[in-house]
């Protein structure tokens, strides 16, 4: 079984474009959306869901105005000011400067403090043409999106096996975060999606950083290459020092804008088109 996962070190590359157009070429693959934060290949893939999971992370933390007799040992050890104090008021939490460490709830004498997980987070498998596919959804706000990203790469693995298919395709998140280390943990194989940009350059470089570190057998192709000429060859440059292979210059095509206002791959939009020929040669290459 081959895990491939596509990473951009920006947002707005193409990513998610690129990965719905590999998964339309896989067919003997399991899709997983690791991009938990900002998800959006269900909008190119149209799942449907057949099984609901919640993911509990970080603490909602709450005072009992009822119990709380004001004695400020809650406000005294916390070291994110989360705790508000009023004239002539109970103390209270602020949610939004609240790390949920829960030293207040232990140094509470009148046990007024008490904090539940949340459970905002949903996980979710689903169907799609392609194949299962496991995704998730993060409230505005929540945290652990690594440990989300961990969660839903292992249920992909393990059906993956329980189904016995050849590839598992990873859309990742771009960036360098937590979401992003757990998605390059323990992959086989890394396609960078790159914008010729200033700014597409700079924050890949920083991604390439981070990918040597594992030691993992990464590739590249630079979409809508032609926008920016110049940055282009720069890129290619970068690349050919870091021994990355560049897989494919994707021109700017407008064909694949439509396919997106319609909800398609470009490889289902336009199987016949430059572009899509372009991806399957992409496919064809990372896939053995």
């Amino acid at each position: 079984m081959l895990e491939i996962t596509i990473l951009s070190g920006k947002g707005g590359t193409g990513k998610t474009t690129i990965s719905g157009a590999l998964v339309s070429l896989a067919g003997n693959a399991i899709i997983c959306d690791n991009d938990v934060d900002a998800a959006d290949l269900h909008l190119l893939l149209h799942p449907k869901i057949k099984e609901k999971h919640s993911f509990y992370s970080g603490w909602n933390v709450t005072i009992d105005s009822k119990k709380c007799v004001s004695c400020g040992n809650c406000e005294s050890v916390c070291r994110f000011n989360a705790i508000r104090s009023f004239p002539g008021e109970n103390y209270d939490i602020n949610p939004y400067s609240c790390e949920g460490c829960r030293l207040c709830e232990r140094m509470c004498p009148v046990g007024a403090i008490k904090s539940e997980q949340n459970t905002n987070n949903k996980w979710y498998v689903s169907d799609t043409e392609y194949g299962n596919m496991i995704h998730a959804q993060m409230e505005p706000g929540e945290e652990n999106s690594g440990k989300l990203v961990s969660e839903i790469r292992k249920k992909a693995k393990a059906l993956a096996i329980a189904k016995e298919k050849k590839y598992i395709i990873n859309d990742g998140p771009p960036g360098i975060g937590c979401s992003t280390i757990a998605s390059i943990t323990g992959t086989n194989k890394i396609l960078l999606v790159i914008e010729p940009s200033k700014s597409g350059l700079h924050d890949v470089k920083r991604l390439i950083e981070l990918i040597e570190t594992f030691k993992i057998d990464t590739f590249a192709v630079i979409n809508k290459f032609d926008i920016n000429i110049e940055v282009s060859e720069d890129i290619q440059k970068y690349l050919a020092e870091k021994q990355i292979p560049l897989l494919a210059k994707i021109p700017f095509d407008k064909s694949m804008v439509e396919s997106m206002v319609l909800g398609k791959t470009i490889v289902e939009y336009s199987p016949e088109s430059y572009i899509s020929m372009l991806i399957k040669q992409v496919w064809n290459k990372i896939s053995i």
